[in-house]
């Protein structure tokens, strides 16, 4: 891999894990990662996600939901799926190119009060940030000689 490790987190609709996913390793990654994140779909962004994110004081407001392309692909050192929907439906990936599975919860698809649903999401945004951080970590890591 280049100086640069390019991540994309990939999942159905690119409103939530991914959208968390990416808000994190922007935030823990510094100038090492260049990330995105994309959809099988495009769902929008979620709410209850931006602001859930900001609890945690990082700001994925500006982020997009966007569907994944074949340059996203293409420029890719790692794709991380966060479902089991995108894992199935992901793309043939590049030579070379790093496949991580996440299967995560999607609180968005949470039911009960506004008090439980807010908790699924915290619980996904908490679960979301061990495994950015553990990834980073991995990438980071000199290869063993």
């Amino acid at each position: 891999m280049g100086d640069v490790v390019n991540i994309l987190f990939l999942c159905t609709g690119n409103s939530c894990r991914s959208q968390m996913a990416e808000g994190w390793a922007r935030h823990l990654g510094g100038g090492l990662f260049s990330v995105k994140s994309a959809g099988i779909e495009a769902h929008g962004k979620n709410p209850r996600a931006i602001a859930i994110m900001s609890d945690a004081g990082i700001d994925i407001s500006g982020q997009e939901s966007t569907i994944v392309d074949t340059a996203m692909l293409e420029e890719a050192d790692v794709v991380v799926t966060v479902c089991g929907h995108a894992d199935e439906q992901c793309p043939v990936l590049p030579a070379g190119v790093e496949k991580v599975h996440w299967p995560l919860t999607d609180p968005a698809k949470a039911s009960g009060s506004e008090e439980q649903i807010m908790r699924e999401f915290r619980e996904t945004r908490d679960e979301v940030g061990r495994r950015v951080r553990d990834l980073l970590q991995h990438l980071t890591e000199e290869p063993a000689t």
